[in-house]
């Protein structure tokens, strides 16, 4: 049976990024060859200068960014982000976001993957960083979660207090710019089709039924 792969490129500090994956999520519950999908985990930091310490919110972040008037002016913006997170089940707090530096929290997610628990820890992660406002730049904010993934804490202590999987993060960001991915979340399916953004459901599933048709006609010749 031909294996279809995607490669999603998102940063943990990324609404969006969550948004898309619950879409990706829908799409593959609905095709009916998901137990030949495999979906790996890319890293990408949308801002790789961002502090490690910061009190700074996302509704005061996106203000000093877009140059807006008011902090409440930043919010009607995350209103109609948050509205199209509850239509996908998800439920944002994002008054309460703390946008700070992703790159241990992608270092622990490269060996989350390797203990096969890098779905777990993806989602626990964009889900505090949403909706509870965790600091995920802390590495005992990011042991607590990394537990409550499923993954062993002192092994886990041990990937940040060195450089471990630094290597990995560094090369993702190097195959984004490579395939001209710039922003996220951005899909590549079996290697061919790039989808930037949260797309709908209904067209990853598109996509995802014409590379399958592709791939099994490649196999049988």
């Amino acid at each position: 049976m031909p294996e279809l792969t995607i490669d999603v490129w998102s940063d943990v500090v990324c609404p969006w990024c969550f948004i898309g994956k619950r879409r990706l999520d829908t799409a593959l519950a609905a095709f009916e060859h998901r137990d030949t999908v495999t979906v790996r985990f890319r890293s990408f930091q949308l801002d790789p200068n961002a502090p490690r310490e910061s009190t700074e919110t996302l509704p005061e972040r996106t203000r000093r960014d877009l140059g807006l008037a008011t902090v409440e002016e930043a919010k009607g913006l995350h209103a109609q982000v948050t509205a199209l997170a509850a239509a996908e089940g998800l439920e944002f707090r994002l008054d309460r976001a703390c946008p700070v530096n992703s790159h241990d929290a992608h270092r622990l997610l490269h060996f989350a993957a390797g203990q096969g628990r890098g779905e777990a820890l993806q989602e626990r992660l964009s889900l505090a960083y949403t909706a509870e406002g965790a600091l995920i730049s802390d590495h005992d904010t990011l042991l607590a979660l990394a537990g409550e993934a499923g993954l062993d804490q002192q092994a886990a202590r041990a990937v940040l207090e060195g450089d471990a999987f630094a290597d990995a993060v560094a090369a993702d960001r190097r195959q984004a710019l490579e395939i001209g991915i710039n922003s996220v979340p951005s899909f590549l399916v079996g290697g061919r089709y790039l989808l930037a953004g949260a797309q709908p459901a209904g067209t990853i599933g598109d996509v995802l039924s014409r590379a399958w048709d592709e791939l099994t006609a490649i196999s049988t010749r």
